[in-house]
């Protein structure tokens, strides 16, 4: 009997300490990002521009960010 009383007790304990877990990993997550309201450069004209406004393409399994679409056609055409 207090083997299942123990057990009780250890699943109430689980079940009220889940939702903090799991916001301690969200948190966690959420610092590894970087900023959105990054610069970073175009690679075919030079200049910088916004993360968050930038045009996104991936060449050569790297993550590449671009002022507009016509430099991204201009990079992956070359």
């Amino acid at each position: 009997m207090r083997v299942v009383g123990f057990l009780l007790w250890v699943l109430v304990a689980a079940v009220l300490l889940w939702p903090l877990v799991q916001r301690g990993r969200r948190a966690a997550r959420v610092r590894e990002r970087v900023p959105d309201h990054e610069l970073v450069k175009d690679p075919v004209c030079q200049t910088y521009v916004v993360r968050s406004r930038a045009v996104r393409r991936t060449a050569g399994g790297q993550l590449r960010y671009f002022c507009s679409r016509d430099c991204a056609r201009r990079f992956l055409a070359s």
